[in-house]
């Protein structure tokens, strides 16, 4: 039996709309950096208090949960938004472009967060589900995992929910579409460290030393064959060298060089190999030039793997929504890496993409000229208020 589409949805939410667009601009304005989101945090719980929502500060550092009850059911579900900017010089000239110098929301965190803003009102106005809607709001995203210091901090304990929910905005698809995929859609990280010890010596008498950036040079070119020669062809992974650092004057041979990077992969067995294969061939080809090199491993981000009951929710959801036409089923994951993967290890749950048009210039995410989308505010909204009334209303995700 088809389902009632929910377009007139759209049209309840669209008077109250402006407000929190105002509201992300503030936010843009205002950007605040990984574990710093305290401005932030505060402004979000005077809108979560003002409309009637109980709020707990003060989980993971600047995180907040605005809990929201109706009914008698037991049934729960969570909505999360990130709340911290970047790092970045805004280049954009809007009217409300960051007043912090060097510090801009460059991912959308800001329309992130007006977006749940928008839906948490419109359902403590209307409350038209039977459960409990947690919205969780959430700080640094962007560098050390504040998913994980929320969850350490007894977010699923103290708000227990039975399936997790975020979205993030993506430039380079049609704003407002969706797109929703089961399995994997955000990349696990391994960051490594390699320092390479050689022996200076003058630039003029390289054979009475060993050259560490030679050594660097030939680990580099060996490092890309762990994909290509150590990998299943079938299999996805990324090694990437982002820093190569060595010498300080033009006529010595250097002591020492440093490298660092990061394996990227869907699959902990991936992860494994590469943990496996990295160490070895950089030291073998250090002490097969007479150089030894020490290596270190830093675990990053978990693979964001969505759950496919989850994901049949957030399908169901979005096609009603915004129809087959702007419902993007087969988007290909992404190595790029997310600390919501922390929720979906701790809770079932589903991570959606959300189209942010081609903006100014066609940039992509982390770029001084990014800017949400303002119409996303709407739709994303829109799509928190389904949900939550579709997965506390009953209905079973499809077959």
């Amino acid at each position: 039996m088809a389902h009632t589409p929910f377009h007139p949805l759209l049209e309840a939410l669209r008077p109250l709309a402006p407000e929190l667009i105002a509201f992300r601009r503030e936010l843009h304005q205002y950007p605040e950096l990984s574990q710093q989101e305290y401005r932030t945090s505060d402004r979000v719980a005077e809108l979560l208090t003002a409309w009637g929502i109980e709020v707990t500060r003060g989980i993971g550092g600047a995180g907040l949960v605005g809990t929201l009850r109706a009914g008698t059911s037991q049934r729960s579900i969570g909505l999360r938004a990130d709340m911290d900017a970047l790092l970045i010089q805004e280049e954009t000239d809007k009217p409300y472009a960051s007043q912090h110098a060097g510090v801009m929301h460059a991912c959308g965190h800001d329309g992130h967060t007006a977006m749940l803003l928008l839906a948490a009102r419109y359902l403590a106005q209307t409350r038209r589900f039977d459960g409990t809607v947690q919205f969780i709001f959430q700080p640094d995203e962007e560098k050390d995992a504040g998913a994980a210091r929320m969850i350490a901090d007894g977010l699923f304990e103290r708000f227990p929910v039975d399936g997790v929910y975020a979205m993030h905005n993506q430039p380079d698809m049609e704003q407002g579409a969706l797109a929703v995929r089961a399995g994997p859609v955000m990349a696990g990280t391994v960051r490594f460290d390699i320092d390479i010890v050689g022996v200076g010596t003058h630039a003029a008498r390289p054979h009475k030393g060993v050259d560490p950036i030679v050594v660097a040079s030939h680990v580099v070119l060996a490092l890309q064959t762990i994909v290509s020669r150590n990998l299943d062809p079938l299999e996805s992974a990324v090694v990437t060298v982002g820093t190569l650092q060595a010498g300080t004057v033009h006529n010595v041979v250097p002591q020492r060089a440093t490298l660092s990077g990061t394996m990227r992969y869907f699959k902990p067995e991936v992860r494994d190999l590469l943990e496996q294969r990295l160490p070895l061939l950089v030291e073998q080809t250090a002490a097969a030039h007479g150089a030894r090199a020490i290596v270190k491993l830093t675990r990053g981000y978990l693979s964001t793997i969505n759950h496919e009951r989850e994901a049949g929710y957030c399908r169901e959801v979005a096609r009603r929504l915004v129809g087959d036409d702007k419902l993007f089923l087969d988007k290909p994951p992404s190595m790029g890496a997310e600390d919501f993967a922390y929720m979906l290890q701790a809770v079932p749950g589903c991570y959606v993409y959300i189209g942010n048009g081609p903006g100014e210039g066609g940039c992509l995410l982390h770029n001084p000229h990014y800017d949400f989308n303002d119409d996303n505010v709407l739709v994303g909204a829109a799509f928190w208020v389904a949900l939550a009334e579709t997965q506390l209303g009953g209905e079973a995700p499809p077959a």
